[in-house]
């Protein structure tokens, strides 16, 4: 059956979306269009070039995770400089290595520009913190005298994935010449089902999401009782406060819950046998979803007429 794939942000985590894809697989279920933020953009780029589940698995066991975390020459030799750094670069790593990386796998699919997916077949999320506002890419580069069909898919991802502070933000200049700084999608929208939902037209196919995290039907509320806890939940409320105005009873029943909080979301030591454990965790949380799925055709009833007979 074809679907179409929504895939939260979350670091690292995202790993367990691999889990998720094999069990979607298994269950034929294909991805005519995917969309995502941050790591989930990851992700939804790799289904979009044609990656099935054990290639992107293998993809990751081939690569240190670390080798994503750049830092600047100068603050490899003066370890105390990368906390001045930050104040004028804004991240602690540059971020050019996890867009290396992404670039080069999708180009062994072919894929390098918008223009190499079939229209409409990827969508992104990235906040432009210059102007205030969430984006989606590729639609909204006009906005700024950028041709979609010419932008990379990398560049995209690694806007959507500049976690605040952490990676570099990512600097356009538009037709005029103005700079516009961009940060993490999840900023804004950390899961943007709503890209393909909407209540007044009729859906041409299923929607089917991947949350890391649990229902908000089912989450405990933040314990705020001091400094940090207060952090944590303004970054908790800023993530997921827009999606879940979006996010009603119905739709929750289209979304795979994979609540992997208890791994940190910038954890980029993961061996491959917590890679595996990540995997398995989305797997396994993806068949118990589809065994109650009410778009999954053996989860469908059938209405049976039976008719009468013209004769006894």
């Amino acid at each position: 059956m074809d679907v179409d794939g929504v895939f939260s942000g979350g670091g690292v985590r995202a790993i367990a979306f691999i889990g998720a894809l094999k069990v979607a697989e298994q269950k034929n279920i294909n991805f005519k269009r995917t969309a995502g933020t941050s790591a989930g953009a990851i992700i939804a780029a790799f289904v979009a070039a044609g990656y099935t589940s054990d290639e992107i698995k293998s993809l990751l066991h081939e690569v240190d995770l670390r080798e994503f975390l750049d830092p600047r020459a100068i603050s490899v030799a003066f370890p105390f400089m990368k906390w001045l750094m930050l104040y004028w670069k804004l991240g602690l790593y540059k971020g050019k290595k996890l867009e290396h990386w992404v670039e080069e796998k999708l180009a062994d699919k072919g894929i390098k520009t918008f223009a190499d997916l079939e229209e409409g077949s990827l969508r992104i999320i990235a906040s432009d913190i210059t102007n205030g506002r969430l984006i989606v890419l590729p639609d909204d580069l006009e906005r700024y005298g950028i041709l979609p069909e010419k932008f990379k898919i990398a560049k995209a991802v690694r806007m959507s994935a500049s976690i605040p502070y952490f990676f570099d933000p990512i600097k356009l200049y538009d037709a005029t010449g103005k700079k516009n700084v961009f940060v993490d999608g999840g900023v804004l929208s950390n899961f943007p089902i709503w890209l393909f939902q909407d209540d007044k037209k009729p859906q041409q196919r299923p929607v089917l999401g991947f949350q890391l995290q649990p229902s908000q039907f089912e989450e405990k509320p933040n314990n705020i009782t001091n400094a940090i806890t207060l952090f944590h939940g303004l970054f908790d409320t800023m993530m997921d406060a827009h999606d879940a105005r979006h996010i009603s009873e119905a739709h929750s029943a289209d979304i795979v819950f994979i609540p992997v909080q208890q791994i940190s979301m910038i954890n980029f030591s993961l061996s491959n046998e917590v890679i595996d454990q990540l995997t398995d965790f989305g797997k396994e949380s993806t068949e118990k979803f589809l065994r109650t799925w009410r778009h999954y055709p053996s989860n469908k009833t059938t209405k049976i007429t039976l008719k009468k007979s013209s004769t006894l």
